[in-house]
Order: C-alpha cells, then sequence, then structure tokens
C-alpha cells in the first residue's frame, strides 16, 4: 500500500504512539510506502529519504500504486514559506509550508487522486544546475526558525531536517539523519578547502555524529542550534559568540556539490 501527506504537517513517530518522539516530519504533497501497521498506526518508508518511522492513519490518504510510481519524478516545490492551497473538490483552504510538494502543478492547478487543488503562489522545478550561491539564499530562508528535534518547516526544523530541506529545493536529495548525511559526498582534509555550500558535521563526546550545517563564506556557518543561526567556524569547531565558547566539535567537512 501507499500513502501521500494531504496536510500541512503531518508528525512521524518512533513508535506508533501520540507519545513516541517525533523524528521526523511529512509535508503537504510528500508521498510513502507502507511496510506495516499497528491498530490506528501505519509504519512508513518516506519515498524521498526512505525514512522508517510512523504515521496515524487519520492523517494518511491512500494511493494506488500507479499514481505513486508517477510521484517518484522530482515534484515542484512550494518556495513560499507559507501560502494557502485550495482544495476546489471540497472548498477547503490547507496552508503550506516552504518546500511542500505541488505535484503535476500546472497553471495554478493540480490534482491528486480525486482531489482537485489550486496553487497561485510561488514554486520551484529541479534545476538543471546546482546554483551554491541559490542554495545559500534557501538556507537563510530559515533564519531564526526555532529548533525542533524531528521538524522540517520554518515552524521548527532540527539541524539535518534544515540541510535535507535546503538542499532538497535545490534539487539535491540528501538523507534525513546527520550520521546519514556525513556518509555522502567526499572528504574534504582542511576546512581551507572548503567552499560555501559544503556540510560540516559535529560530534559529541563518544565521536557519534549529532550536528550539521551549511558552511557559508568568510568562516561563518548556518545551522540549526537553538534556531537557525550562523556561526563562526574554525578547525576546531563552531564558536557561538553568545555563548563565548565553542557549542560543536568539528568532525568532517563534506562536498555534496
Amino acid at each position: 500500500m501507499f500513502g501521500i501527506c494531504l496536510l500541512s504537517i503531518v508528525p512521524c513517530r518512533k513508535e506508533p504512539s501520540h507519545k513516541s518522539e517525533m523524528v521526523t516530519q511529512l509535508l503537504f504533497g510528500e508521498h510513502f510506502t507502507i511496510i506495516g501497521e499497528e491498530k490506528d498506526w501505519y509504519h512508513i518508508s518516506v519515498a524521498f529519504d526512505k525514512y522508517d518511522c510512523w504515521v496515524h492513519k487519520k492523517q494518511s490518504f491512500l494511493i494506488d500504486g500507479n499514481l505513486n510510481m508517477e510521484l517518484n519524478i522530482p515534484q515542484p516545490l512550494s518556495t513560499e514559506m507559507v501560502h494557502p492551497i485550495c482544495c476546489m473538490t471540497n472548498n477547503s483552504l490547507t496552508p503550506i509550508v516552504l518546500g511542500s510538494t505541488l505535484p503535476f502543478i500546472d497553471e495554478e492547478k493540480f490534482s491528486i487522486d480525486t482531489f482537485d487543488f489550486k496553487y497561485d503562489g510561488n514554486y520551484t522545478t529541479t534545476p538543471l544546475v546546482i546554483d551554491r550561491e541559490k542554495l545559500i539564499e534557501t538556507a537563510c530562508l530559515y533564519l531564526n526558525a526555532p529548533y525542533l528535534w524531528g521538524g522540517r518547516s520554518p515552524f521548527g526544523i532540527d539541524c539535518s531536517g534544515f540541510t535535507q530541506m535546503v538542499f532538497k529545493l535545490n534539487g539535491i536529495a540528501l538523507l534525513r539523519d546527520a550520521f546519514q548525511q556525513a556518509e555522502m559526498g567526499s572528504t574534504l582534509s582542511f576546512v581551507e578547502e572548503a567552499t560555501a555550500g559544503d556540510l560540516a558535521f559535529f560530534d559529541n563526546e563518544e565521536g557519534r555524529i549529532t550536528h550539521v550545517g551549511i558552511l557559508l563564506s568568510d568562516k561563518k556557518i548556518i545551522h540549526a542550534s537553538g534556531n537557525v543561526r550562523i556561526d563562526t567556524l574554525d578547525h576546531q569547531g563552531i564558536y557561538n559568540a553568545e555563548l563565548n565558547k565553542y557549542s560543536h566539535n568539528l568532525r568532517v567537512i563534506k562536498k555534496i556539490i
């Protein structure tokens, strides 16, 4: 079975319970494969990043296999911070956020199964060439978004959700968690080799990668820590001027593009 998110933002849980921690989120238009179920919950694998989690059945809409296959082709994404989408089938409005998927949109209209939608905001399609400056511009759209474990929206986002959404909006698929993203790309030997748009990863005392951010120019980094913010980076790690200390220990820098 397959499903799609037709709500603004749907929490995805580690276990099939509303009390379980949220490990990621589905944004409008993102689809998934159902790999199991338990009572009122579906165990799913998200199509975009193959992330396994649980969503409540009441927050899921089932689709057939043919539509699921069509959705696997990269689809347009909303570039509005927040914008309403109108379901003309039942005359209802749903606010969608930056990075939401707009399947098959054409002249402000698209359909998903039996639902017809209208969206008159701005959106982007998969670019033919990756532009690092555009990627940084996208990252800055999330500035001051509050940190939220498992979050992927301007209303709450975690470090790897931030990097994933920024790259997704620029046509690049990253895995969901920081330690997974650290397995991607090519490793740089020195901070001095890095350029804006590269990813920097940070570890904890046990050596486990727990944080990630996007490098800017002039030894700066944009990352989600308390909120999406810009700090200074050197060979030791992230220096937080407000705290007057290093907040994260640098492990490795990866070039993705």
